[in-house]
């Protein structure tokens, strides 16, 4: 089974491994993540002990809007359950029934912004348990919806370890695919030229920016594993959380890539990069990489590096 192994070095200089624990209780678990899951996942909270119903019977741990704004559920095991995918896809099957139940939990804890932002294409849901087996890992492979696979530990000193040790890209359904098309067929009447066409909505890259996207793409996926997540208005690349977004300015020749990395720590470039803290833009991460040519995607590669590292 994948683990994460930490260590602290020792007076002497040896390192020592710290060892790995699970909580007492399984609401331990869930109300520290609910307290930080924005950081720790990329997820806004918006309700805890959510019930679903007479027909699905179930009370769903924590629910929540993650940062490229798809629904997400959140279950919680102290130990290893068997059970868990059968749970997951329960739980989603309630959330294709319940599109306007959860946009007005949305509207009522994040506001009309957010409500009309949600992207039902591919619904999330993370299963956070101490162990899954290595029939969990080979079924979530097989599903059609997306579910991610955390693995949890805690160890002395508070530290709480979260690893993503399997993945499913889901594919979406027929009824969100028409959903979104539709709003989307309605941004496009209300603006006949948008400056920021999503290139993912038509599955085409602008042409005149697709040798250097390729070099992008390449980048962007050197390093492990990495989801790539084609949304509305832009590319996602993300492991647990986003660690990349991409938009595409066809009429400015150039691509910009949001960076999950502090501001802060980057000497600053006019033309280049920016400091994004405060400035609403498409896609997430704080630091914005502007790229015309091969030349600025290799100046980049350190930001990129540095960015992936941390995630």
């Amino acid at each position: 089974m994948t683990d994460l192994m930490l260590f602290r070095q020792g007076v002497d200089g040896r390192d020592v491994e710290l060892q790995g624990s699970t909580v007492a209780l399984e609401v331990e678990l869930q109300r520290r993540i609910e307290a930080g899951m924005e950081s720790m996942l990329g997820i806004r909270f918006l309700a805890s002990e959510y019930p679903t119903g007479p027909w699905h019977r179930g009370r769903i741990d924590t629910l929540g809007l993650d940062e490229n704004s798809s629904p997400v559920v959140i279950e919680y095991k102290r130990g290893a359950d068997s059970g868990v995918l059968s749970q997951a896809v329960s739980y989603l099957s309630w959330l294709d029934s319940a599109h306007h139940e959860f946009e007005a939990l949305v509207r009522k804890v994040l506001g009309a912004e957010a409500a009309e932002s949600i992207d039902w294409r591919r619904p999330r849901m993370v299963c956070i348990a101490a162990g899954f087996s290595h029939h969990d890992r080979v079924a979530v492979q097989r599903v059609p919806e997306r579910i991610d696979l955390v693995l949890y530990r805690v160890f002395e000193g508070s530290l709480l370890s979260l690893l993503l040790v399997d993945s499913s890209p889901g594919s979406p359904s027929a009824s969100s695919s028409r959903r979104n098309r539709e709003r989307e067929a309605a941004a496009d009447s209300a603006s006949a030229a948008p400056e920021n066409p999503s290139a993912t909505s038509v599955c085409l890259v602008p042409e005149c920016l697709r040798d250097l996207y390729a070099e992008v793409d390449e980048a962007l996926t050197a390093w492990g594993e990495v989801e790539v997540a084609p949304l509305r208005h832009y590319i996602a690349y993300r492991r647990l959380v986003n660690v990349a977004s991409v938009i595409f300015r066809p009429k400015h020749e150039a691509i910009l890539v949001y960076l999950r990395l502090d501001p802060d720590s980057v000497v600053l470039e006019e033309g280049f990069t920016r400091d994004m803290r405060g400035i609403g833009h498409l896609g997430t991460g704080d630091l914005e990489v502007r790229l015309v040519s091969a030349a600025d995607l290799e100046k980049a590669a350190p930001l990129i590096r540095r960015a992936f590292e941390a995630a």
